[in-house]
């Protein structure tokens, strides 16, 4: 694998603007990147210099961006993006390497999910909270219900390091948006980067409201749920087919980057 991978830089490395180096679609796919890292790191999903988000290259199927390893993702711009392919050659040049376990997760899912554009992985505490739970996320609030059915499992196996786990991460993913990894953390995968950002935005709402429900009682027969049809029936009003479920809410989270700080579009 010619590579450069896990090592993260004690500076930052000033990165000259690649917009004139990239097509007009792979510019906008890294301006909304940038604005997804920031978003985020806004909401507090980060972890450290830890956790990844991917969004394939427009037009070229087994290439991917990634964020440079070392950097906060309040540092992440569009032009220190790293575009890496399926066996993890860097291929544009960048100073920087790239997270060895986001590498493994993400060439995963964007090498067997070509209906998928963003793959997002979080640590948050709601997020592990709930990979740690036998009864994985329950249908216990509105929010929870998008996922009804439609959440896969994966077994811990450790620092996703192996390449070989990767099979097993796409059978445990199978045609589901949503991935909740055991024991680590929560996955979302879209058809946009928007998609992608709003799944995980309601994933781990729902995470966190179940955390807040068991920490008053954890007694299940305290709660309350709706029958399996009524779970299944909101769950396919959540999820009409087709319809790229992050575009509405897209553009006003854009404008909310901007207004904090713009500085993710160099």
């Amino acid at each position: 694998m010619a590579t450069k991978m896990g090592v993260a830089r004690d500076d930052l490395i000033d990165v000259s603007s690649v917009r004139g180096q990239v097509s007009a679609a792979e510019w906008q796919t890294r301006v909304d990147l940038a604005a997804c890292y920031r978003l985020v790191f806004h909401y507090g999903w980060h972890h450290l210099i830890l956790n990844h988000i991917s969004a394939r290259v427009p037009g070229e199927d087994a290439q991917f961006l990634l964020n440079p390893y070392g950097l906060m993702y309040n540092e992440v711009t569009a032009s220190n993006l790293v575009k890496v392919d399926l066996d993890g050659t860097i291929l544009d040049g960048s100073p920087y390497t790239i997270n060895q376990a986001g590498y493994t997760i993400h060439s995963a899912v964007h090498g067997a999910r070509h209906d998928v554009s963003c793959v997002i992985h979080t640590h948050t505490e709601a997020g592990m909270g709930i990979s740690a739970l036998n009864c994985g996320l329950l249908p216990l609030n509105q929010g929870a219900l998008r996922f009804y059915n439609r959440v896969g499992y994966h077994d811990y196996e450790g620092v996703a390091l192996d390449l070989d786990e990767r099979a097993r991460i796409v059978d445990s993913l199978g045609w589901h948006k949503a991935l909740i990894l055991r024991n680590h953390g929560l996955l979302t995968a879209g058809q946009s980067i928007a998609e992608a950002f709003v799944l995980m935005y309601h994933l781990e709402k729902a995470c966190a409201a179940q955390l807040a429900i068991n920490a008053i009682t954890a007694d299940s027969n305290a709660y309350t749920f709706p029958t399996p049809q009524v779970c299944e029936h909101a769950a396919q009003q959540a999820n009409r087919e087709g319809r790229d479920h992050g575009a509405p809410s897209w553009p006003a989270l854009v404008r909310m980057m901007d207004d904090i700080d713009p500085s993710f579009r160099t």
